[in-house]
């Protein structure tokens, strides 16, 4: 790695979680270059432009929070117990970078205002709908699911409660939603989708 991928690379970790907390408009310059040690200049020599600063930093904060929702994934050897997993790990393991989820952060931020990321956003939520369906698959495959099992309504239905509960957790500043959908979606894991 060069000095410059070094200095670059230091800079997205400084700056993931002011744009996680902050969102884009929020985070300022200032509080950039304060949380890097860069003046401006600094700064953009090594980046074109604020929004792929932004961009660059939401890919690292999403690597963050996939790595902390895939923790213990292995040690299970059901779909459905991978499944579970995911879910505890969203709700008991924080990413490294401060802010929350960065798809939930990053989307309410971006919508319709920055395509840049919008598209960052939309394609971390495709890779995590993705891996969902393809845990959902597999386990169909090993008879371990209800024949007719939709992945895609599956992976839909996990990532939009946990989202959810999480938006709601926040404003109330209280796990007792996201507890409440993790108890839920157990037992739709082993009432509406497991082979009993």
């Amino acid at each position: 790695m060069t000095k410059g991928e070094d200095t670059r690379r230091k800079i997205v970790a400084a700056a993931a979680p002011i744009f996680n907390q902050h969102g884009y408009e929020g985070s300022s310059l200032s509080a950039l270059m304060e949380a890097t040690g860069l003046k401006k200049g600094g700064i953009y020599r090594h980046f074109s432009s604020k929004e792929e600063l932004a961009a660059e930093a939401f890919d690292y904060t999403w690597d963050a929070a996939w790595k902390a929702r895939i923790l213990h994934l292995d040690e299970q050897a059901t779909g459905p117990g991978k499944l579970k997993r995911l879910i505890a790990n969203f709700i008991d393991y924080r990413p490294a970078v401060a802010g929350g989820c960065p798809v939930l952060n990053t989307a309410v931020d971006a919508d319709d205002g920055n395509p840049v990321l919008r598209a960052r956003v939309e394609k971390a939520l495709r890779f995590w709908k993705a891996k969902l369906q393809k845990i959902v698959t597999q386990a169909a495959k090993r008879g371990e699911l209800r024949p007719g099992v939709d992945p895609k309504v599956v992976a839909t239905l996990i990532v939009a409660m946990l989202e959810g509960a999480l938006m709601i957790s926040r404003i109330e500043r209280s796990d007792r939603a996201l507890r409440q959908i993790q108890e839920h979606l157990n037992q739709y894991i082993d009432n509406e989708l497991a082979q009993t």
